[in-house]
């Protein structure tokens, strides 16, 4: 029965999980967020974050605790984020769940953030089989070969923006709420993604890194050439979208054909976009190649798949000790089979 804590921005978040019967089951997963927080500076703020981290983790893990039926004492090992993430927010969480390894005598494993994405999609079944991942989130966007747990091979990223952070700052240029995504996605549901043309990026160097910088930079001039560019919010959105899909979707489907993966998963925060599920899926079917996305709840940052992640390392890999730190820029290629 692992305990796992996830603080890697501005959610803080605690879960416990055990296998039963073979399949690992979540007993608790909470998510403390700090959106309402961060919404009236358009962003996160570092050490508002790292404050309210502090403030909520402690009783956050009891309640998780509570709402399993289990004790501190009925914890075999803990876990916590060490990496990527903001450093002040990281802390937090690591040195929280050390100190309850630490004051208990119990293993320890610091688990890589993209990892715990990676991983997300196959929680309830328990296994990871061989697949392609595509993880688009807040600060990444990548393509991931996965022949089996601790498998894994970087194949594609973004050189500058990732596609949730180019969805925030052009929902910041269109003056729409804190997180954009889910505001942009909203208002293009009512719009014509052909309304305009904006770029899609061609890496032929690295045909499967991804770039969102220049479409974020036609948005802004498109806006500036408009008299009132909130008369054509909808028709902004659905073309930016439309933009940021088109290149996630082919450049997947071109990865998964080229590696002879015949199941793609999707995860983070950005997976909770079902035009993108909808696009991702309709493209694979019609190459014959299934998708698998991440079950809602596990799609923007939770301990659940930190907890599920750490489960697996348990079963696969020493503990860590105790004096690990964290590491804001973590690779993925750093996780330890």
């Amino acid at each position: 029965m692992i305990l796992a804590i996830e603080s890697s921005c501005d959610e803080t978040a605690v879960a416990i999980i055990r296998r039963e019967d073979q399949t690992p089951k979540l007993l608790s997963s909470l998510i403390s967020s700090q959106i309402e927080i961060h919404r009236e500076y358009g962003g996160v703020v570092p050490e508002v974050a790292c404050r309210n981290h502090a403030q909520r983790v402690r009783p956050l893990v009891q309640q998780a605790l509570d709402d399993a039926g289990v004790t501190l004492e009925d914890i075999t090992a803990f876990a916590a984020t060490r990496g990527p993430g903001l450093a002040s927010s990281l802390l937090v969480g690591l040195a929280y769940a050390k100190g309850l390894a630490a004051s208990s005598g119990k293993p320890f494993f610091g688990i890589n953030h993209m990892e715990g994405h990676l991983l997300s999609p196959f929680l309830e079944e328990g296994a990871i089989p061989p697949h392609l991942g595509l993880i688009v989130s807040g600060g990444h966007t990548m393509l991931i070969d996965v022949q089996a747990h601790g498998q894994y091979q970087l194949i594609g990223r973004t050189i500058d923006d990732a596609a949730g952070e180019a969805f925030d700052k052009v929902g910041r240029m269109l003056k729409l709420p804190y997180p954009g995504g889910p505001e942009i996605e909203k208002h293009a549901r009512e719009g014509d993604p052909k309304a305009f043309a904006f770029p899609r990026a061609h890496l032929n160097d690295t045909p499967f890194h991804f770039s969102f910088s220049g479409l974020k930079t036609a948005v802004l001039y498109q806006l500036q050439k408009l008299d009132d560019p909130q008369t054509h919010l909808a028709d902004i959105c659905a073309s930016f979208q439309a933009a940021v899909i088109d290149a996630l979707v082919k450049k997947t489907i071109k990865a998964a054909r080229q590696t002879g993966h015949t199941l793609i998963t999707l995860s983070g925060g950005v997976a909770c976009n079902r035009t993108l599920q909808e696009a991702l899926t309709v493209a694979a079917q019609n190459v014959g190649i299934g998708v698998q996305p991440t079950p809602p709840s596990l799609t923007t940052d939770n301990a659940g798949m930190i907890a599920f992640a750490a489960l697996l390392a348990s079963e696969n890999r020493p503990a860590d000790p105790l004096d690990i730190g964290i590491n804001p820029n973590l690779a993925l290629a750093t996780i330890p089979t």
